[in-house]
């Protein structure tokens, strides 16, 4: 065991404190309260067909409960062919079979509503599925619906071969645009052919897509999350002669030119329309508050610059989202990151947020790597503390909670396209989400209690047996209940109410300080494998005793222990919550 000290690491200019700026009222249900993402086809199988479905979920609404959850947000549950689980949705007005029925989505709603969790739903407002009535109509020639889409003539070369209009993309790589001889156009796909992209710049797609959310608001959702918010408008091609232009290359380091990353997005993202177009969905759910004093809320799905990210809570004159979603601890952090780059990413939001918006932390989601597996299995209590325990709203991805890790997922079980069109048997998984959308662990019987079924639709994680929702219940030292702790702590006012600051201690301890009238408590995470000897007296008005109020399941500190505030040992990969004896 080494034990030393380092340089403090501060960065003058995100030295600051952070007060949250409702503390003299009551704050909204949405602004305390704790999201929980449900991955509806991996959370819970209630027909034993392999799959998740609604009834699954209804039926486990007493554990976010008991989590402390008030919150969840499911993944689509819409009608698709399922060619990107639910993100190519055929009707958006309707429940998948495999997920249950609309009655069944009225029970959610309804024993939600005895448990006090809200309900919030998936929006994919940016394309809808080749199998929809609106697509099959558009290539019948029904005028409507054809202008539903974005269509564009192909290219035609010297030797008479039809070439796509332009080099755009694919996220899930190659031409976004794929051909239909029935109406001898290309339409626009920015994701998987089976998703094509909707013309916002038809006043009709943008009345139908209000339409949507009016119908599920009428059902009694508490709002929404809104799907890949940046690709909704592509550039105005009759600023262009009448013609899409192509994107120039990127610059980056990829040699791929079927490769999204092969290009600079200028004409297919962060259009300025599209920060309008959230206002008016924002206008809508205001109107459904001002009859019920009911607040909806919009989460936005957007990965960018801070600028660019906080235009989505308005303009100054009108509102937008709620929740612009803050995925620092996803893009910017992992486990080889220092104390000092993770206070930087954590104090990037704060410092970029308008003063009187609240920040949100996201640490995982049904398209990126566990916690677990990203940071490191004994980090994922000292993850949760930053996400519950930092000044915002927090929102929790199913399974970080008990830590859960990605599971294996060979190229035969791949079925996410972002895998599959890499046409790479090798290396698919470096692109693939299915590791971390493997079924959800209950319990150490067949297939993690999630299902009754003799096949998954993807297969269990290894080491299911060991690592699930019963055995941390009865374990006192578990990940399930340090989230648990964790869930109570954060009503508390110095939590709810009070002010922050952080501080890189060295390259691998961050700690941060939340108070409020009086009471003082303050957080440590070491990073490393490292033993650190701290001296916390550097937080203003910590002395003297501190109490362990929550330590994770590694640390030797058990609660109501006492550290000596200038003196406190933290251990490898220790985290704890401390509070300053009065």
């Amino acid at each position: 065991m080494r034990i030393k000290m380092r340089s403090i690491f501060i960065l003058p200019l995100l030295f600051f404190l952070v007060q949250t700026t409702k503390q003299s009222k009551d704050l909204d249900w949405w602004e305390t309260t704790i999201f929980y993402q449900i991955y509806p086809r991996s959370f819970m199988d209630s027909d034993g067909d392999g799959i998740g479905d609604l009834n699954g979920i209804t039926s486990k609404l007493e554990y976010l409960k008991e989590l402390g959850v008030g919150a969840t947000w499911l993944s689509p549950m819409f009608k698709s062919p399922m060619y990107d689980f639910g993100y190519d949705i055929a009707d958006f007005y309707a429940v998948h079979e495999e997920y249950g029925t609309m009655e069944d989505f009225e029970k959610l709603i309804a024993k939600a509503n005895e448990l006090d969790i809200k309900i919030v739903l998936d929006f994919v407002p940016n394309h809808g599925s080749n199998e929809s009535v609106w697509f099959e109509e558009a290539l019948r020639g029904h005028e409507k619906y054809f202008d539903y889409f974005v269509w564009e003539d192909g290219v035609v070369d010297e030797d008479g071969t039809l070439h796509p209009p332009n080099n755009w993309n694919s996220v899930f790589r190659k031409s976004a645009w794929e051909y239909r001889e029935e109406v001898g156009k290309y339409y626009l796909h920015q994701f998987v052919i089976g998703q094509p992209d909707l013309n916002y710049r038809n006043p009709d797609v943008v009345e139908e897509m209000k339409n949507v959310l009016k119908f599920w608001l009428d059902k009694g959702v508490a709002g929404f999350r809104v799907d890949a918010i940046a690709h909704l408008f592509e550039v105005d091609k009759k600023m262009f002669g009448g013609k899409y232009p192509d994107e120039p290359l990127s610059g980056n380091k990829v040699e791929d030119p079927e490769s999204y990353d092969y290009l600079d997005h200028i004409y297919t993202k962060d259009q300025d329309e599209t920060y309008d177009m959230v206002y008016q969905w924002r206008d809508i759910f205001d109107e459904y508050k001002a009859k019920d004093g009911f607040t909806r809320v919009m989460m936005t799905e957007i990965y960018a610059s801070p600028d660019i990210t906080m235009r989505y809570f308005g303009d100054g004159e009108r509102e937008g989202a709620q929740m612009p979603f803050n995925f620092v601890l996803i893009s910017d952090v992992d486990g080889s990151s220092s104390a000092a780059e993770i206070k930087y990413a954590v104090d990037k939001f704060l410092t970029f947020k308008p003063i009187d918006k609240l920040a949100n932390w996201v640490a995982g989601n049904h398209d990126n790597s566990r916690v677990a597996s990203r940071f490191s299995p004994e980090l994922v209590d000292g993850i949760n503390m930053l996400v519950l325990l930092l000044p915002g709203v927090a929102v929790t991805y199913m399974g970080e909670e008990i830590g859960m890790v990605d599971g294996y997922v060979s190229w035969e079980d791949t079925v996410d396209p972002s895998g599959c069109n890499t046409d790479d048997p090798i290396n698919y998984w470096t692109a693939s989400r299915d590791p971390e959308r493997t079924p959800f662990q209950w319990n150490a019987q067949k297939n993690a209690g999630f299902s009754t079924a003799d096949k998954t639709w993807l297969p269990v994680a290894d080491g299911y047996e060991t690592l699930n929702v019963e055995i941390q219940q009865a374990t006192e030292r578990s990940h399930l209940n340090v989230y648990k702790a964790l869930a109570r702590l954060r009503t508390e006012p110095a939590f709810r109410h009070g002010r922050y600051e952080s501080v890189a201690f060295n390259y691998d301890v961050l700690a941060f300080r939340r108070w409020y009238n009086g009471e003082i408590y303050v957080v440590v995470i070491n990073f490393r494998d490292e033993v650190y000897n701290l001296d916390l007296t550097y937080f203003e008005n910590v002395t003297g005793q501190l109490e362990v109020i929550v330590s994770s399941v590694q640390s030797p500190k058990s609660s109501e222990d006492a550290v000596e505030a200038d003196a406190v040992q933290i251990e490898a990969r220790e985290s704890l919550v401390l509070k300053v004896v009065q």
